[in-house]
């Protein structure tokens, strides 16, 4: 375990922000959106204060107040407006559906949603508000807004000046945000990360790769997810670099031109974005980033390759974690980027490998460190803490003797065919590097005479086993880790996070094989 001082990053996430506008300079511009007015630190604690103050005054000190709202300056401003007045920002994935969101709201007994109108009209999101009104009390932060006058901003100018003498004084261990889990593989858990959590996962990370504080960080990725909001938004603001706000990563046209022109050096997206950018963009639009840091999804070769041959040699870093992590566990590095890893552990965390009956060459792997969560949401409002620490990530890994991780494939995402046990994951490895220029996605059906079977569902419309166990044959994989039967659609359904949603996928491949009878 590489070593890392906690006792640095054990403050609140306000105080971090007041230590950063110390450090950096008070006018040093670090927020930015698509409305092109860019925010200083001093800026920032002012927006925060006046909002802060406002929402106040119809929210109680420690309520879970939800946040509904794009990746914007609206949106940081509105996290921090929370820390500064003791209150716990609790983001909501409105691309989850009502009765999620509804269950999320429920589960961390939210009573106020701010929002906008804007994103409400923008992203059509009426039907949602509809259900949570029957909750909570839905707020729009325009209203809101109207309401600020002279006292509020004189207020605001004064502890915009002295922060840490109008700031809320809050433990570090207290919880600095609810976030939920993705629910790729069922529903959404509510995780409680602390101060404490977030403020030492961005300490982790510029120790282990040294940011410029010249950089500025392109992050399209939604703040109602870990990676957006820790890596996008918190790591930059708090270690000195700018960070612009892009609200969805679905604009696959406009994000590598708006990439260019802010001159950006570092770009967050999965796999599924990243490539798609790089199809759609001209050779100059990308070619001036740094690197480009990837998580939540495997990279696939032909995206490592399509970035090198269009826009030149720039690192696709891949990285690992989980939101119960703040999220980040591994992470590669520009200087030591390798291939069919998700990196090197962050310092400061410790792994266990439990075995796994029937695969060899790894283990499940649990993490313990300053960025593991304070516990999940229990339904009584509690929080849950975690056995010793340590969490279990539900992966199966292999790990290097200098800590550098290999992703062998999630233990829900094993088949046992034939007696033995088989990589869902190797078996998706297989598609993609038979057809690399498509997505697919496996699933497990039971099977009376092997115990399951493999389905592959794929967006390649010529898709047949027949090359798959050609390709399987050429490369000494198995045989049983090859599907024999392929379901072909228009396009495999993801999650807001860009994660692959195998509840969706496997709801398809039931409803296709009662057809088929």
């Amino acid at each position: 375990m590489r070593a890392f001082d906690t006792a640095a990053a054990h403050v609140s996430v306000f105080d971090a922000l007041i230590s950063a506008s110390r450090k950096h300079g008070p006018k040093k511009l670090i927020l930015e959106d698509q409305e092109r007015n860019p925010l200083s630190y001093t800026d920032l604690l002012r927006g925060a204060f006046a909002l802060g103050r406002k929402i106040s005054g119809f929210t109680k000190k420690g309520e879970r107040v939800g946040v509904m709202l794009p990746s914007s300056v609206g949106g940081v401003v509105t996290f921090f407006a929370l820390h500064a007045f003791g209150r716990v920002p609790t983001m909501l994935n409105f691309t989850a559906g009502i009765r999620n969101l509804k269950a999320a709201c429920e589960l961390a007994g939210v009573k106020t949603v701010l929002t906008s109108h804007r994103f409400v009209e923008q992203g059509k999101l009426h039907d949602l508000i509809d259900a949570l009104e029957t909750l909570t009390n839905v707020v729009y932060l325009e209203d809101v807004r109207k309401t600020v006058g002279l006292a509020d901003k004189l207020f605001a100018a004064a502890a915009g000046a002295l922060p840490p003498q109008f700031r809320t004084a809050l433990n570090p261990s207290d919880p600095g945000v609810i976030l939920f889990t993705s629910g790729s593989f069922g529903a959404p858990r509510g995780v409680v990360l602390s101060h404490a959590n977030l403020v030492s996962n961005c300490h982790q990370i510029n120790q282990h790769i040294p940011l410029d504080t010249n950089w500025v960080f392109f992050n399209p990725l939604p703040i109602f997810h870990c990676f957006g909001l820790t890596g996008g938004a918190l790591l930059p603001i708090l270690t000195g670099l700018k960070a612009f706000q892009y609200p969805s990563p679905l604009h696959i046209k406009q994000i590598p031109q708006l990439v260019k022109d802010t001159k950006a050096n570092v770009l967050f997206a999965t796999d599924t974005f990243l490539n798609q950018y790089a199809r759609s963009a001209d050779p100059d639009e990308l070619s001036g980033l740094t690197f480009v840091v990837c998580g939540a999804e495997k990279v696939r070769e032909e995206t490592h390759n399509l970035i090198h041959d269009k826009f030149g040699p720039i690192p696709i870093l891949e990285g690992y974690g989980a939101t119960e992590a703040s999220p980040v566990i591994a992470v590669n590095k520009p200087e030591d980027n390798r291939r069919g890893t998700v990196g090197g552990l962050v310092p400061g965390m410790e792994t266990r490998l439990e075995p796994v009956p029937g695969i060899p060459g790894g283990g499940k792997l649990l993490v313990r460190g300053p960025n593991i969560m304070s516990g999940y949401l229990n339904a009584d409002g509690s929080v849950e803490p975690l056995p010793g620490g340590w969490h279990d990530t539900g992966d199966v890994v292999s790990l290097s003797d200098d800590d550098w991780i290999k992703i062998l494939g999630r233990v829900k995402r094993f088949a046992k065919v034939g007696g033995e046990m088989v990589s869902l994951t190797a078996a998706e490895d297989l598609a993609a590097a038979v057809w690399p220029e498509c997505r697919h996605a496996v699933v497990a059906l039971a099977d009376p005479k092997k115990g399951e079977r493999l389905v592959l569902v794929t967006d390649r419309r010529d898709a047949h086993a027949a090359a798959l166990v050609a390709h399987a044959k050429q490369i000494g994989a198995p045989e049983l880790a090859v599907p024999r039967k392929i379901i072909k659609v228009q396009e495999i359904p993801v999650l807001g996070t860009g994660k692959t949603d195998y509840v969706a996928l496997q709801r398809i491949v039931d409803t296709e094989m009662q057809r088929a009878g």
